[in-house]
């Protein structure tokens, strides 16, 4: 796959900086045909941002120095057991200090992979992490209301109380008990 290949199955939302970093991520995974590699490490690193504040904090942090990021993300790689090609790519975040766009460049880099799959990505916001089983059964409920196998990429924020908010492309199913509660408020007030 050449460059005009990866540039013809880019999604819409794939753009800016974390665009062009994950771009360039997914070109490198192709070329040494590492991308489920890539990719599992990549949510390997995204799971263990979410678990560990401390983490999640050393990379966003503008305080922390190119050569203090550098060892830290190497340590990280390291005791996650990361493929080689996404550990050089975080070492050159890290110099480069654009860790803190390593979210969205994560992002980017799945919906490279899901496009190159004929899959569509779908953005899953949850109120409490999906068990394997709710995963499953909500990637076939939308494979069935789109026509295509879909990739999920699930974000867990309590605040939205229950339920899902899914976003797909340019639509949008906010089914969440936080929306649902401000229009109840809204109907009261009249």
């Amino acid at each position: 796959m050449d460059a005009s290949e990866i540039s013809s199955a880019t999604p819409s939302g794939v753009y800016g900086l974390s665009g062009r970093y994950a771009r360039a991520l997914f070109e490198l995974a192709v070329d040494a045909k590492a991308i489920d590699a890539v990719a599992a490490s990549l949510a390997t690193l995204k799971a263990a941002m979410a678990e560990s504040a401390d983490l999640a904090a050393m990379v966003s942090s503008p305080l922390l120095g190119r050569k203090a990021a550098g060892a830290a993300i190497a340590a990280v790689a390291g005791q996650l057991a990361l493929d080689p090609l996404t550990t050089r790519f975080l070492g050159v975040l890290a110099a480069n200090r654009r860790l803190v766009s390593l979210p969205a460049i994560t992002r980017d880099f799945q919906a490279l992979v899901a496009a190159r799959k004929g899959e569509l990505t779908a953005q899953v916001t949850a109120a409490h992490k999906l068990s394997a089983a709710q995963s499953k059964a909500l990637a076939a409920k939308l494979k069935a209301g789109l026509g295509r196998d879909v990739a999920l990429d699930i974000t867990v924020d309590p605040s939205i109380l229950g339920g899902l908010i899914v976003r797909v492309g340019s639509r949008m199913i906010d089914n969440s008990l936080k929306t649902r509660l401000g229009a109840l408020g809204q109907a009261l007030k009249g």
